[in-house]
């Protein structure tokens, strides 16, 4: 007898529908295809001791299951709950009429119970995009699933509770949840706030202007200046994400299985601060079966490198083509997937070795060539990718004991958002660009032009500060980000010297 169930399997971030096809013949044997991985072939053993602990066996006939299409690999033990109902009503131990309407997924403990599985949430928009009824998932993962409009999902704990629905008619209550609201219900509630941050006046202006116009920061300054501290709290006055947005980067971080079971959607940016350490596969993407990188995961948010020249160079220089292109594709023999790094870098750094500028009073110093060594494992082309640098300086005693709250960061956000509505405005006949970091010289060109006086200014600056060709373009970008938190819409000249103090690593005797 033949039957057939549905799964999913998830390449990149979606998802393709898989039929299990289970045929039950006379003989004996088990025998899996379709390219399943080992996690897959152990799956025999799960199932027989679940279905033997809740009053069902794995008959001893032939059984034939084939994993369709067949030359797509599977893997991962998010089948065994397919495979298991699917053998039930192969082998007539249970009746499910329209099975076929659903798709079940999860993992199978040995006594039944489901363990959660990854990829709920593209699996969920594929199954309602090819007209399924309902998914059928462990209970774990049914708020993310919940997510998609027009598909009856059912959390489980455990198979008994799937038998009894397809065999007896036992009612499944579903998952409902209200997308917008729960979307809206966390949105304003960040963890990390600037009222927090004592001093620091300049850096805060500095992280405004990189958060309006979604331009890469780097900060360099000594230990204890609150590099860290300000970078953690970008993220809270970034503009809120789209229900798009959120939806999409839910879904990458449904794919590595990071999304909490109580939340189901993700409405807070992220943010990814990962160890100098870490590979490039790690932080581009990839692997034997690909996964998304923490540049992937960052999407829509931020990703914090601190210790920059820490990282190893191969590392930072899988960077410049995500950097460019906004997202990253990995190639292999038999299938290329594409994952979207659209992401905020926010760097940090150390001016030596050492920890402290050329300070004879600083506790550790370094010479000049130690830190001119330690600055350039930093390549030129990465720090071309980076529109604003800034030094940040300890705080004075003053300052940090003083008890006044700062400005929060909603009432940042508040004039970012207002910014970032303006260049959405300005943009909106591009379907690449959305802010301002992402202009192109031809943009620049068309948005950011200079009157005489604030032309003479920059002209005079870059001779006199000994600025690099690359820092053109930079100052126009970061300038025209400042006349629009201003809202004019022409660039003063008061703009261009603000961008211009944000190009350190440009000037030529920048370490003194």
């Amino acid at each position: 007898m033949l039957k057939k169930v549905f799964g999913s399997a998830v390449f990149g971030v979606e998802a393709t529908t898989i039929t299990v096809e289970v045929n039950v013949d006379n003989g004996i044997g088990y025998h899996l295809v379709g390219l399943p991985d080992n996690a897959i072939k152990e799956s025999n053993f799960r199932i027989a001791a679940a279905l033997q602990n809740n009053g069902y066996k794995i008959p001893g006939k032939k059984i034939i299951i084939n994993m369709s299409p067949a030359d797509l690999r599977k893997e991962g033990s998010a089948y065994d709950l397919t495979l298991a109902i699917g053998i039930l009503v192969a082998t007539n131990q249970i009746k499910a009429e329209h099975i076929e309407r659903y798709l079940i997924m999860g993992e199978l403990s040995l006594d039944g119970n489901l363990q959660p599985i990854k990829g709920a949430l593209p699996i969920a928009v594929k199954a309602r995009e090819e007209g399924f009824k309902g998914f059928i998932l462990p209970k774990q993962n049914a708020k993310e699933a919940a997510i998609v409009d027009g598909l009856e999902v059912y959390g489980v704990d455990n198979i008994k509770q799937v038998i009894r629905y397809f065999d007896t008619n036992e009612a499944l209550e579903p998952t409902i949840i209200n997308t917008r609201e729960e979307f809206n219900k966390s949105l304003n509630f960040p963890e990390f706030d600037f009222s927090d941050v004592k001093g620091q006046e300049s850096i805060k202006r500095c992280m405004e202007i990189a958060a309006a116009g979604g331009h890469n920061i780097i900060l360099i300054g000594p230990p204890g200046s609150g590099k860290t501290m300000l970078a953690k709290r970008l993220p809270s006055i970034l503009p809120p994400m789209t229900l798009h947005e959120a939806l999409e980067t839910t879904k990458i971080h449904s794919v590595v299985g990071r999304v909490k079971a109580h939340t189901g959607l993700m409405a807070q940016r992220p943010f990814r601060s990962p160890h100098h350490t870490i590979s490039n596969v790690a932080l581009v993407g990839g692997g034997s079966y690909p996964q998304p990188g923490e540049i992937s995961l960052s999407h829509n948010g931020v990703l914090f490198l601190d210790e920059l020249p820490e990282f190893k160079r191969e590392v930072l220089e899988v960077m410049r083509q995500p950097l460019e292109d906004r997202e990253v594709t990995i190639s292999r023999a038999k299938f290329t997937v594409t994952y979207p790094s659209s992401f905020m870098l926010v760097a940090s750094m150390n001016p030596s070795p050492g920890g402290y500028f050329n300070d004879p009073n600083a506790p550790v110093t370094s010479s000049p060539a130690e830190m001119q060594r330690y600055l350039s494992k930093i390549s030129g082309p990465l720090l071309d990718r980076i529109d604003i640098h800034i030094e940040v300086t300890p705080v004075p005693f003053d300052k940090l004991s003083d008890e006044r709250k700062g400005e929060s960061s909603v009432a940042i956000r508040n004039r970012v958002t207002t910014a970032r509505a303006l260049q959405t405005e300005r943009f909106k006949s591009s379907d690449s660009v959305h802010y301002n970091a992402q202009m192109n010289t031809k943009q620049i060109r068309k948005h950011c032009k200079l009157d005489d006086a604030s032309m003479g200014l920059l002209k005079t600056a870059m001779e006199q500060l000994n600025l690099s060709a690359r820092a053109y373009d930079r100052i126009l970008k970061v300038s025209r980000t400042i006349a629009d938190l201003e809202g004019t819409e022409s660039i003063k000249g008061s703009h261009i010297s603000e961008a211009i103090q944000y190009r350190s690593m440009d000037r030529e005797g920048w370490l003194g």
